[in-house]
């Protein structure tokens, strides 16, 4: 027994060491064309080339010669992460391709080590196209789906299927304290009697942009625990469930994430997703009428993520979920009863009064409280009014924030709001709120069919929300969901009545995607935006400022985008 024992740890050593082909599990493409003369006809049988990383490929159909080159070069901050999307092609199988990156070089033998350069191969997800709806939200009509590459994988070993196109993603982090200077190196694909290498070039340059835990980009992509664990199949809340958070939560911190989404009641979206939001509070109305809180989930999950880094402002919704329904325990019936009430009841004072003083009471002791708001969801003006009442007779310097339309009457009350893509902001308003240290960011939601970060929309639309941002003076970008998973998330992105992607930006098993990388392109240039603007010359600064003047919300063309992006980056890159 132990000899077979010490034999299996000596296979899957030397197995592990050998490297492995991984076996792509993709669903089939709906657009599949009805048969293979262009895969006949390719000039080489096997094909290995870099890519624009502004659109997703044609699962199987072969690249056209304009979407490819044989080469690349890009520029760089110290501290940057740079990425592009590399391609496959060929008319034959291949039981393992195998992709390496050299070091990166300057003439002075200083090098980037392959330790800050990852690579791996991006599968295809089905999503939905959006035809000629003007609202993604609440559709009711069966719509065309398609194939789009966008989950990318820490994996550069796989077996290869003939016919079929393969994108990569090549990304490299410049390590701070390289040295300005050209760097060159290679890309290595290994195939069955197929190997090729295709160079590529990173110019440093001297800037270096801060580590992102040092960036002001408020960045606030709401977050759902439930789906975590019940990915992972853990128990809630236990130490399991916090280990498998951990990987997908410091991965969001990294791309300069600011706050905390905290559920204080059930269900605070009405099962708008897959894993519905739970209680970290418990509520319990006594034998005798009166209230107790149990804030221990509250309490552990508040500490594991500021732990981690993220921990500007705690975000606790609903005092208006979207059905108005109030889950508490009742000692009496000995069972979880439902308050259903409006915002216009005494009861719903009543309901919420006693909740709010011992909150703030907990919130001054745990040392959370002036970084806690009581958040709202696109909810009624005159609702929002009533609840702000009751949270200021509950303790005055209470915080409230809201995702939703622009309100002037009450946006003084929030002291983080989030404001829809079509809608302006006064900018004495603005200004105001700027100059109280309130934070103010654009989000997007499944109303905007572009700029958008659904699986269907052009990758480059995340980056260009960044840089809208900027243009309206806002201190970031709001959007629901970070990992709202679905049933089937790492092969359809469809979900709800909502096009596909709408709920979240990575994948099980803490993968990454297209959208969320280059958003995370859009926050860099960002920041690099705000160090800039403090050295520049009066005529270097117009000449920014004209390119991020174009990043306005009227007028947007949608096939424009990649052009603009381009344009403006080489502009910043060149100052």
């Amino acid at each position: 027994m132990k000899k077979s024992f010490y034999c299996l740890l000596v296979g899957l050593f030397i197995y592990a060491q050998q490297g492995y082909s991984q076996k792509i599990n993709e669903l089939k493409d709906p657009k599949a064309p009805q048969t293979t003369e262009k895969w006949n006809n390719l000039k080489e049988k096997s094909n290995f080339a870099f890519s624009t990383a502004n659109y997703s490929y044609s699962k199987t159909n072969p690249p056209t010669v304009e979407t490819w080159s044989k080469s690349w070069n890009t520029k760089a901050w110290k501290g940057e992460k740079v990425h592009t999307q590399l391609v496959f092609w060929s008319n034959q199988n291949h039981d393992k391709i195998e992709v390496s990156s050299s070091p990166l070089r300057n003439n002075e033998a200083q090098e980037i080590g392959t330790k800050d350069i990852a690579i791996g191969y991006i599968s295809y997800v089905m999503t939905d196209l959006a035809g000629d709806l003007k609202n993604g939200c609440g559709i009711s009509q069966v719509l065309d789906s398609a194939l789009v590459a966008d989950r990318i994988t820490n994996q550069s070993t796989f077996e290869y299927d003939k016919n079929t196109t393969r994108p990569l993603w090549l990304s490299i982090q410049v390590p701070r304290d390289a040295a300005a200077g050209i760097y060159k190196g290679s890309i290595t694909l290994k195939g069955t009697n197929y190997n090729t290498t295709i160079p590529y070039t990173v110019e440093v340059l001297t800037h270096v942009l801060p580590e992102a835990k040092n960036w002001a980009y408020h960045l606030d992509l709401w977050q759902n625990p439930y789906s975590i664990a019940r990915q992972h199949k853990v128990e809630l809340w236990s130490s399991a469930h916090f280990n498998a958070m951990k990987p997908y939560y410091e991965r969001l911190r990294d791309a300069g994430q600011k706050n905390i989404t905290a559920s204080i009641i059930n269900d605070p979206w009405n099962g708008q997703t897959y894993d519905k939001y739970q209680a970290m509070i418990k509520w319990t109305k006594k034998k005798d009428g009166s209230w107790s809180y149990d804030y221990s989930i509250f309490d552990q999950w508040i500490s594991f993520m500021r732990e981690i880094g993220i921990s500007e402002y705690i975000n606790c919704y609903s005092m208006i979920p979207w059905n108005m329904n109030f889950q508490y325990y009742d000692e009496t019936s000995g069972k979880y009863e439902i308050l259903k009430v409006k915002t216009d009841d005494p009861k719903y004072r009543e309901h919420w009064l006693p909740l709010l003083k011992d909150f703030a009471r907990h919130l001054k002791q745990k040392g959370y409280f002036e970084w806690t708001t009581i958040a709202m969801d696109e909810r009624p003006q005159e609702d929002m009014k009533r609840a702000i009442a009751i949270i200021k007779e509950a303790d005055p310097q209470f915080k409230s924030s809201l995702a939703g339309a622009y309100h002037p009457e009450i946006s003084d009350n929030f002291a983080d709001y989030s404001i829809t893509l079509g809608e302006d902001m006064a900018p004495e308003v603005l200004k105001a709120r700027k100059d109280k240290g309130y934070k103010t960011t654009v989000y997007t939601c499944c109303s905007e069919i572009f700029p958008n970060t659904f699986t269907n929309s052009g990758y480059q639309e995340a980056t260009w929300l960044a840089w809208h941002s900027v243009q309206r003076g806002f201190d970031g970008y709001l959007r629901w969901a970070f990992d709202c998973w679905n049933k089937n998330p790492n092969q359809d992105t469809r979900y709800g009545t909502w096009l596909g992607g709408d709920t979240y930006f990575v994948y099980p098993n803490n993968m990454t995607s297209i959208r969320f990388e280059k958003l995370i392109e859009g926050i860099q240039d960002v920041e690099k935006i705000r160090i800039l603007r403090d050295q520049l010359t009066p005529a270097q600064l117009e000449k920014l400022n004209k390119a991020i003047a174009g990043f306005t919300n009227k007028n947007i063309i949608q096939n424009a985008i990649p052009k603009q992006i381009k344009e403006a980056k080489a502009i910043l890159n060149s100052l």
